[in-house]
């Protein structure tokens, strides 16, 4: 079952020493989006290839940097704190062996570095997400100038820095090209959208520039105030190509390292997998959703889905349930009940809720209720007995609580969802997931709960225009 729930505040800890606060969903995708790049230095790239690479200096082992990938991408999505990753980043490090980088040796030296990477990674996908808000077309149009804000928490503050604080110019200003915060290490300002009475016609400040000389002997222009590599504006080049952006890194690097590189490339281009969506739980409620999920990634992938946790609840009001933000529509959670008398057939019923809600047309909106793609879809479900047996039962039943289940089992997205459920345990041919299916249609206490799901007959032309959805994405596999 779909599930609006209120929006909570979202916010940034600019001091990075404890929890961030719940991230939102341009953040956690900006960090799940990235490619891992092995590098030998933290500037083997700079600026704008951070958008699309995730690297930890002095890293190149493929798997070393995955795991650090999946940390950060947790500390963002669940809100860890610093002491929680400085203890994964111990963990990864013993497990891959990984030593003789600077500050290995030491456990003040590995405390810094975990830092490093910590902070770095969440201030700047912080940074990126709120690029994108700041420059989404609706706020634009009442809100069209960004104001600079300096963190006054900062026990050792950068003058400049100070400076530009209360600094107001037009988005498009080419001061912002170079000066979106962070400009540097352990920045910790920010940009915030104000309207045009604001701005009180103030010009870009110029305080001229500095030369850093690169590893190589290679000059290069920053303007003062802005740290070497950080004068970019972070998620502004996230539109560029990824091929020619992995085409121009291959290029770049040593002959192994690139076709190592490459493999990896290829592993993550071609998976759209629905698992990478979704984050899972220990125990048993992660167990099914892995199980649940291996069958769906076998079936069909989906480009685009955000990335949101599966939790486990003791909830008696559902057995499952797809929650989202009514304000936003950005996907929140999906939840299984330690009540659920079918946990894999309801993992699969929540997960179409929200590819219904998150994918195909229009994201944020449920598909199956009026979207043209799902027009034969909803024809062949209403033309089903199963439909019919809804529908009489609606008209006839005295009960009024009988007679509003089977009109919730008559709605648009609860039919998608049902029949999605069932697609994947045919097309799988999943038994647990057959057997619960079964036992649904063959409950004689509840006429209305049988015919919620249908006999293999009357299901045939509906799995065929569901195959027939995912095939038009070219997602079924």
């Amino acid at each position: 079952m779909p599930f609006n729930i209120s929006p909570t505040q979202v916010a940034f800890n600019a001091r990075g020493d404890g929890k961030f606060n719940k991230p939102f969903q341009e953040q956690v995708d900006f960090l799940r989006d990235k490619i891992n790049l092995p590098t030998e230095h933290y500037d083997d790239i700079l600026k704008s290839a951070h958008d699309r690479a995730f690297v930890v200096a002095g890293a190149t082992k493929a798997d070393l940097l995955a795991d650090f990938h999946d940390a950060i991408n947790k500390a963002v999505l669940e809100g860890k704190s610093i002491q929680w990753f400085k203890k994964e980043f111990e963990s990864i490090v013993q497990k891959h062996g990984w030593e003789g980088w600077t500050g290995s040796d030491t456990k003040a030296g590995r405390d810094w570095r975990a830092r490093i990477i910590y902070k770095t990674n969440l201030s700047a996908s912080y940074a990126a997400g709120r690029y994108e808000q700041l420059t989404h077309p609706d706020l634009l149009k009442s809100r069209p100038y960004w104001k600079y804000i300096h963190n006054d928490t900062v026990a050792h503050p950068r003058p400049l820095h100070v400076a530009w604080s209360g600094l107001v110019l037009r988005w498009d200003d080419p001061f912002w090209q170079t000066h979106f915060p962070p400009n540097g290490w352990g920045c910790r300002c920010r940009i915030t959208a104000v309207s045009a009475k604001d701005y009180d016609g103030a010009q870009a400040p110029d305080e001229g520039v500095s030369i850093y000389k690169d590893r190589a002997g290679n000059n290069h222009v920053i303007p003062k105030g802005i740290d070497y590599g950080w004068d970019y504006a972070p998620g502004a080049s996230i539109s560029q190509q990824t091929s020619q952006f992995v085409a121009d890194k291959i290029k770049a690097l040593p002959p192994l390292l690139g076709l190592a590189f490459k493999a990896d490339i290829d592993k993550v281009i071609n998976a759209n997998s629905v698992s990478k969506s979704l984050t899972l739980p220990a125990g048993k409620t992660g167990s099914v959703f892995k199980t649940v999920l291996t069958e769906i990634d076998n079936l069909h992938g989906i480009d685009g889905l955000p990335t949101i946790p599966a939790k486990s609840s003791r909830s008696v009001r559902y057995q499952g349930v797809y929650r989202f933000y009514p304000s936003t529509n950005k996907a929140v959670d999906i939840q299984l009940s330690s009540s659920s008398v079918n946990p894999e057939l309801t993992v699969a019923h929540e997960i179409g809720h929200f590819i219904d809600h998150q994918s195909f047309n229009t994201a944020g909106v449920f598909s199956s209720i009026n979207d043209d793609l799902m027009a034969a879809f909803r024809r062949v479900v209403d033309e089903s007995t199963a439909t019919a047996t809804l529908k009489e039962h609606l008209a006839t039943a005295t009960d009024r609580n009988a007679r509003e289940r089977a009109k919730y089992y008559l709605s648009a997205y609860e039919q998608w969802a049902r029949a999605y459920a069932q697609w994947v345990a045919l097309r799988s041919n999943n038994q647990v997931m057959i057997d619960q299916v079964n036992k649904i249609i063959g409950n004689t206490r509840s006429p209305a709960y049988s015919a919620s799901q249908w006999q293999a007959a009357d299901f045939e032309p509906i799995a065929k225009a569901i195959d027939e959805i995912f095939n038009s994405f070219g997602w079924l596999k």
